[in-house]
């Protein structure tokens, strides 16, 4: 089974291939093409960090884009320092941030558990005319190929813990020397802000935690700050937000 695992995924890595293709393991886990190109990881349940994608689908399913089509702001204040090449963004959504790096050249894989918030995001690629690959993951699943990435952009991804020490591990291995891994998010003092992100204090970050979970990297920005985050419906004000900026130097 591994074999045909492996096989497939290089069946996958071919994005000019339409066909559909659809294996299953022993725990109902299933990699596929769909018709709009998504490649596909997931199981049966279809969990990202431990909340219900279906929540997600449902959120991503209303009218517009739920944090806007715009990037985020820190990621285009430093995005001049990111290598040219191959940019994986983890919970990219519904394409924002893969657009727009897309838009300056980049080649960007957006990996999300929402299939609707994919969708949107190739819609949004082809009406900005840029091309990006995505995948549909659950993010306690999907593995980072070692020394593939030139730049790892996580922007508001927010999963429990021991989800998130193992990916941020393993996002490390991911970068070449000289890459860059690019982070925002809301931190634990969020919780009494409500101007969005979750209402778990496992689920936000605190600079202590990330620097022990980037170890491997410099950490050449590494701050706490409050700001204003506007961001579509979901992010609407004042907000207290970690802001990471890493390199890999060996």
């Amino acid at each position: 089974m591994v074999d045909m695992l492996d096989h497939t995924k290089k069946l996958a890595a071919d994005h000019n291939s339409a066909i559909m293709f659809e294996i299953f393991d022993e725990h109902d886990g299933v990699l596929r093409q769909d018709t709009a190109g998504n490649i596909i990881i997931t199981n049966e349940n279809n969990l990202e960090g431990g909340r219900n994608s279906m929540s997600w689908d449902e959120r991503y399913s209303e009218p517009g884009f739920a944090y806007g089509t715009a990037p985020n702001e820190f990621l285009r204040s430093v995005v001049n320092r990111i290598p040219q090449g191959n940019i994986l963004s983890l919970a990219e959504g519904e394409g924002r941030n893969a657009v727009y790096l897309a838009s300056l050249g980049y080649q960007v894989t957006g990996v999300d558990g929402s299939q609707v918030g994919l969708r949107k995001a190739m819609e949004l690629a082809k009406e900005r005319g840029v091309a990006i690959t995505t995948i549909h993951a659950d993010l306690n699943e999907f593995e980072i190929e070692p020394g593939k990435w030139d730049g790892i952009i996580t922007c508001y991804c927010h999963v429990p813990s021991a989800i998130r020490i193992q990916l941020h591990h393993a996002a490390v291995r991911g970068l070449k020397p000289g890459g860059v891994f690019v982070l925002e998010g809301f931190s634990k003092e969020q919780i009494s802000y409500g101007t969005g992100g979750p209402q778990s204090l496992d689920m936000l970050y605190s600079l202590e935690e990330l620097r022990g979970e980037l170890a491997g990297l410099e950490l050449v920005h590494a701050i706490k700050l409050e700001r204003d985050v506007r961001e579509g419906r979901g992010h609407t004000g004042i907000a207290s937000v970690v802001q990471i900026l890493g390199i890999k130097t060996t």
